[in-house]
């Protein structure tokens, strides 16, 4: 380690946090829970695991409140990362190494584990303060956000132990970004990835046999690709949008056919499309439904992922919770930027069972870097983090 942050005690948990290899896929989150109890015992949280699905354990730190009859306040953060491809590192993914500049090194470090540690350093200073909030505030590590969280918080929002909690309002992840601003979310785009199968009419490759696969396939591909390039029009054309206000479509995949004179009975086409908070779902359906009609007989469909429309946020005077974050951000004089997410998170499952959700991570000045090779987090910006949640869960646990 090196610069002014070896001592640190939070830089130092943040290390020890990120050392732990939660890697998709086929995570075992021992370790990850044994570290969390530790930390709840320092702090005298109270711990709970819930295990929705075997060995997708859900860890539950709680900070009771002087009112417990109120709505509580959810601070969620996963404990999974994605893969590496550890030859494209300068610094080993799981060694958290900090450089000169303070630059700490590691898988994680921006997806999202920095936010999870945040939360409890907040929480530290707040108990040392003395403080005592109004409101309990329930601090959750889930599994398999990486891969969907659908053995994690999608299941865990419709149990009883979730309705417990008693949840009025949650703060989950955001975003790195290289200004001086600070984004929020407060709402996603809706996911459908849709398998379009088309069967055609088989034969010999020297022939022009009618009703081929593939022509019906081109048609669809046509269609969808006509669609991503109007709202790619509608993005580049006006520079206050962002990549989630508009619906992005993707052909993933292609596959079919059995060699290569042979002319296929059926071919098939994976779109990944991300709609746009402000469209009809009905009326989307019914149109690709109207372009598989034109496309000719044989043409099915299945979703791999179809998530419903969730209403977003109120990001205004009816929204007491937001009321409170606003407030302490602009007594912190932070600049902030509103958007819709542009990929999908835990906060799409705590919305869709009525819960109003933020997606924020205080990491302005900061590359995007989710995913990425060498992803890193500065330790000042990491730190300033902290107390930037010390103003936030003390305005929002105390409305």
């Amino acid at each position: 380690m090196s610069g002014n942050y070896e001592n640190n005690p939070s830089v130092l948990n943040f290390v020890e946090y990120l050392r732990i290899p939660s890697i998709q896929p086929n995570i075992n989150y021992d370790e990850s829970v044994t570290f969390l109890k530790k930390q709840a015992d320092e702090l005298s949280l109270s711990t709970k695991i819930y295990e929705v699905v075997k060995e997708k354990p859900i860890v539950v730190l709680t900070w009771l409140g002087q009112d417990p009859s109120l709505p509580s306040i959810l601070l969620n953060s996963h404990m999974d990362v994605v893969p590496v491809f550890e030859n494209s590192w300068t610094y080993p993914p799981f060694s958290a190494h900090i450089d000169q500049d303070g630059k700490i090194y590691a898988r994680g470090s921006q997806d999202m584990k920095c936010v999870g540690i945040q939360y409890l350093e907040a929480i530290r200073k707040l108990k040392e303060s003395g403080m005592r909030l109004k409101r309990t505030l329930h601090v959750s590590f889930v599994p398999d956000e990486e891969i969907g969280g659908h053995d994690g918080m999608e299941k865990f929002v419709l149990t009883e132990d979730f309705k417990k909690l008693n949840i009025g309002f949650a703060l989950d992840e955001g975003m790195a970004n290289p200004t001086e601003e600070f984004i929020i979310f407060n709402g996603e785009r809706s996911i459908w990835q849709i398998h379009v199968h088309c069967a055609g009419q088989p034969g010999h490759g020297s022939l022009l046999i009618p009703e081929t696969a593939g022509e019906k396939l081109r048609y669809i591909i046509d269609k969808f690709m006509d669609l991503r390039a109007q709202q790619k029009n509608i993005l580049d054309s006006d520079p206050n949008l962002t990549i989630g206000d508009v619906t992005t479509i993707n052909l993933t995949q292609i596959y079919g056919g059995v060699q290569s004179n042979v002319v296929p009975e059926k071919l098939t086409a994976v779109f990944d499309i991300r709609l746009a908070v402000t469209v009809d779902h009905t009326q989307f359906e019914n149109m690709i439904k109207q372009w598989f009609e034109e496309a000719g007989h044989g043409i099915t469909y299945e979703f791999e992922q179809r998530n419903p429309f969730v209403e977003c946020t109120k990001t205004d005077a009816s929204n007491p919770y937001w009321v409170a974050f606003k407030t302490a951000a602009d007594e912190m004089e932070l600049k902030l930027d509103c958007r819709i997410f542009p990929g999908g998170t835990d906060s799409r499952y705590i919305r869709r069972v009525g819960i109003p959700a933020i997606g924020f991570s205080p990491m302005n000045k900061t590359p995007v870097l989710l995913h990425d090779h060498d992803e890193f987090l500065e330790a000042s910006i990491f730190l300033k983090g902290i107390d930037i949640y010390v103003k936030l869960i003390s305005a929002i646990g105390n409305v």
